[in-house]
C-alpha cells in the first residue's frame, strides 16, 4: 500500500461538514486514514476575493494508483458540489494530493509532490502537526519538490 498525504480545504457552505464528508467518502473508497491534523482556518491565497478556508491534512494509505486517487478525489469534489469556476476561486471542497510515497510524477493532469506545498501555510502547518520530521526533511530537500522547468 502507498503512503499518501492529502490536503483538504473548503470555504463554501458548511465548511467543517464538507471536510468530514470528504474524509468519509475517501474511507468508503478504500483510503485508510492513518493520521488527521486539526482543522485550521486560513486566509485564501491568490484568486478572487473570497471567504476564509478551513484546511486539514491527512496521512493515509491506499491501493489506488496516483491516477486512480486523482480520479477519486475529483469525483468526491464533484459529489460534494464543487463547480469549476475561476482558478483558486471559492469551493465546497478541494482535495490535493500532496505526496504519494516518494514518487515524483509530472503529467498534464497530475504533479506530485504538490508543486506549491512548501509555500502554503495552510498545508505546512497541519502537515507539521502530524509529521514534523517529514516537514523538516521536505524543507531540507526542497529540490525534490521543485517543479520541472
Amino acid at each position: 500500500m502507498a503512503v499518501i498525504y492529502l490536503g483538504l480545504g473548503s470555504n463554501l457552505g458548511d465548511r467543517e461538514q464538507n471536510i468530514q464528508d470528504a474524509v468519509r467518502l475517501l474511507k468508503e473508497h478504500g483510503v485508510r486514514i492513518e493520521k488527521a491534523s486539526h482543522v485550521i482556518e486560513t486566509e485564501p491565497v491568490g484568486g478572487v476575493v473570497q471567504g476564509r478556508f478551513l484546511n486539514a491534512v491527512l496521512k493515509a494509505t491506499t491501493h489506488l494508483t496516483p491516477q486512480e486517487l486523482l480520479a477519486l478525489s475529483q469525483a468526491i469534489e464533484r459529489r460534494l458540489g464543487r463547480v469549476a469556476t475561476v482558478r483558486n476561486g471559492p469551493r465546497t471542497i478541494d482535495i490535493d494530493i500532496l505526496l504519494y510515497d516518494q514518487q515524483k510524477i509530472t503529467t498534464q493532469k497530475l504533479i506530485i509532490p504538490h508543486p506549491r506545498m512548501l509555500q502554503r501555510d495552510f498545508v505546512m502547518v497541519p502537515l507539521k502537526e502530524i509529521e514534523p520530521d517529514l516537514v523538516r526533511d521536505l524543507t531540507l530537500c526542497e529540490s525534490f519538490l521543485a517543479s520541472p522547468s
